[in-house]
């Protein structure tokens, strides 16, 4: 099958640009989706200084390796957040602290991604919408109708500024609907969608491991947006309920076996990727399938290793004919 096989670099970002290429190369896959992050991609440097895009695209060609997406994860999110202390890890130290200000900051960076992405030669941002309404998720103290409705709006406000310096890039943004987003399931992503009028510049990172451990059928997001399907994570979670645990997650650190789910390496949790792939074939979705490796309980590079080969095994094109069609011919 032509669909390439990535690695999204956020969970790596402690190793150089050059070392992750290098392992990456190594271990088979066909490209990568850059984090903004660490040192893999200075969004600011990516959109104004083409020396710099330039040494990121020969480390790539140094490797056999292919930019096919760019993840703006971290500033993304404190974009559509209101401000608390844990968004400042994601900040520079310039603007930590100040709500306004990262909140500014976030902005200029998403715009920056935008561009820099168009200098990378890739058509899709990957990334959190972030969510002002997202703290209402149960609804006592009792949340009004007024509320959620304005949380979307703020949205709207906040990202369409930044969707407008998309479209003038030609480049994608691909929500991952993921646990404090403003989308973070089936409904709430119709919603969304809806809320900004079925805007094209949005899309999705369809991302299977936060759909399951909430009870949803993954592939019901293909088959339903198949317009809007514009990356993939592939990513397993199990869930584990043994009448002790529950979905919530009891503050219990990810990892932690009493918790009732936990991301997992490829094909060892509960994610049916044989109908993943099928959906996708159905839709015509040739684009990249981008490994994003989490799993407190297995060596990292042990899992990468395998999880392209599992991407690699499973990775297969529709059929070109009908079984029960005339063989005759």
């Amino acid at each position: 099958m032509s669909r390439p096989v990535t690695l999204f670099t956020g969970q790596w970002a402690d190793l150089s640009f050059e070392e992750i290429c290098k392992k990456a190369s190594e271990w088979g896959y066909d490209g990568l989706e850059i984090a903004c992050w660490g040192d893999h991609m200075v969004p600011e440097k990516g959109a104004s200084d083409m020396d710099y895009v330039s040494d990121k695209l020969e480390i790539l060609k140094k490797y056999d390796l292919q930019c096919h997406a760019l993840g703006a994860h971290l500033a993304g999110q404190c974009v559509g957040d209101d401000w608390d202390e844990r968004l400042d890890s994601f900040a520079p130290d310039k603007v930590k602290g100040n709500p306004e200000e990262v909140r500014k900051w976030a902005t200029q960076e998403m715009i920056n991604t935008a561009k820099a992405a168009k200098n990378m030669g890739c058509y899709v941002v990957t990334g959190f919408l972030g969510s002002p309404i997202w703290k209402y998720l149960y609804s006592f103290p009792p949340t009004t109708d007024e509320m959620i409705e304005a949380g979307y709006q703020k949205i709207v406000d906040l990202w369409t500024p930044i969707f407008d310096e998309f479209d003038a890039a030609g480049i994608k943004f691909a929500l991952e609907v993921h646990p404090t987003e403003i989308a973070y399931d089936y409904y709430t992503t119709c919603k969304l969608f809806e809320v900004f009028d079925r805007r094209p510049t949005l899309g999705l990172n369809f991302d299977p491991s936060h759909l399951v451990w909430q009870g949803m059928e993954a592939h019901v997001f293909i088959s339903d947006f198949p317009d809007r399907i514009y990356h993939v994570h592939m990513k397993d979670a199990a869930v584990t309920l043994d009448g002790r645990t529950g979905i919530i997650g009891s503050h219990l650190p990810f990892g932690d076996l009493r918790r009732g789910w936990n991301f997992r390496s490829l094909g060892h949790g509960d994610v049916n990727f044989e109908e993943i792939i099928r959906h996708l074939n159905s839709i015509g979705y040739g684009g990249p399938l981008s490994v994003e490796w989490e799993d407190n309980g297995m060596d990292r590079e042990f899992g990468a290793a395998e999880s392209v080969d599992f991407v690699k095994s499973i990775n297969f094109a529709p059929s070109d004919i009908a079984f029960d069609g005339d063989m005759k011919k």
